[in-house]
């Protein structure tokens, strides 16, 4: 399924179903928040984020065991400033995505800082890109910020709640040349028909799907399922690979968009050698600001076998 269709963005009557409301009036509030200065906006997320990392739950636990994983090199109190400065930006991350979806496009604007938009302009005419990004916590800012420079699709996952659908995908459409399509990540006809027909797809092959459309390739050193659609995509379609990152900078100077050259001799055909220069992209994009990574996703869930669970809960855990 994808949001051009008119279950996507177009309006349904059954979403004022009095069963909605609640989370109707919590995006309601969400959404008067964000008419708030930049500035503030920061000052509650990171107030937010705080919040949330002083409260022991499974995602600060998943969050501290990958940086454990990844960074096993750093001092445990340098682990634990990234972990409390990780949550701060998590907690930004909530009043990013507000912005991302609800400032009119002069005032998001103000924020974007670009780099290499040229690069979109080496891709012959009619040919397909897959823009490349991964799962920063400033997620919502990068597409809003490159929807507005050029045309490009978004993939989704859907919530199983049809008003958060709903505000999702209107929100990551308003930044959009007015055509802008979002595929449910699992729509791999219609993501292949629209990289066939020349378009700009956002593709975050960073996550653990399993191993269904995947297979173990090293991450920061340890075996981690990643998905080889990437490539798979690329050699089917013959659409270029353009990485891009998107960092927010210090205090209130905004964001920096960068798009990278196109990936050259990509794929090669091996699965795991094509699976494995993935990979050591996403680490080379986390380590420009690592802090800004979402962390808190289950990145190494499958193991191979044999292999203990990484995020196996303390007894004082729930």
């Amino acid at each position: 399924m994808n949001f051009s269709e008119s279950k996507g963005t177009k309006f349904q009557i059954g979403l004022l179903h009095p069963k909605h409301w609640p989370i109707w009036l919590i995006f309601g509030l969400w959404r008067f928040i964000t008419i708030f200065p930049f500035s503030v906006l920061l000052i509650f997320g990171k107030v937010l984020g705080l919040l949330l990392h002083s409260i022991p739950n499974r995602r600060k636990h998943i969050a501290k065991r990958n940086i454990e994983i990844c960074f096993p090199e750093r001092t445990i109190a340098e682990q634990q400033k990234m972990l409390r400065d990780n949550f701060i930006n998590m907690g930004i991350a909530v009043m990013e995505t507000g912005i991302a979806w609800w400032w009119p496009k002069r005032r998001f604007a103000k924020l974007i800082k670009y780099d290499g938009l040229e690069y979109f302009d080496s891709i012959d005419p009619g040919q397909g890109i897959m823009l490349l990004g991964i799962h920063f916590t400033t997620l919502e800012i990068g597409g809003g910020a490159i929807a507005m420079a050029t045309q490009m699709d978004g993939m989704y996952r859907a919530h199983g709640n049809p008003v958060y659908d709903f505000i999702q995908a209107r929100g990551r459409v308003s930044k959009g040349q007015g055509n802008t399509v979002v595929y449910e990540r699992r729509d791999v006809r219609g993501t292949m028909k629209a990289l066939k027909k020349g378009r700009t797809l956002w593709y975050g092959p960073d996550q653990d799907y399993g191993l269904v459309q995947g297979l173990f390739a090293p991450f920061f050193g340890i075996q981690a399922a990643t998905v080889y659609g990437t490539a798979r995509f690329a050699k089917i379609s013959g659409a270029a690979v353009i990485p891009f990152s998107h960092i927010r900078l210090e205090g209130t100077k905004g964001y920096q968009i960068t798009i990278y050259p196109p990936l050259e001799k990509f794929p090669e055909g091996d699965d795991l050698v094509d699976a494995t220069r993935i990979n050591q992209l996403v680490e080379q994009f986390i380590l420009l600001q690592p802090d800004q990574y979402l962390w808190a996703h289950r990145r190494f869930k499958n193991r191979p076998e044999g292999e203990p669970d990484v995020y196996k809960l303390p007894a004082t855990v729930k």
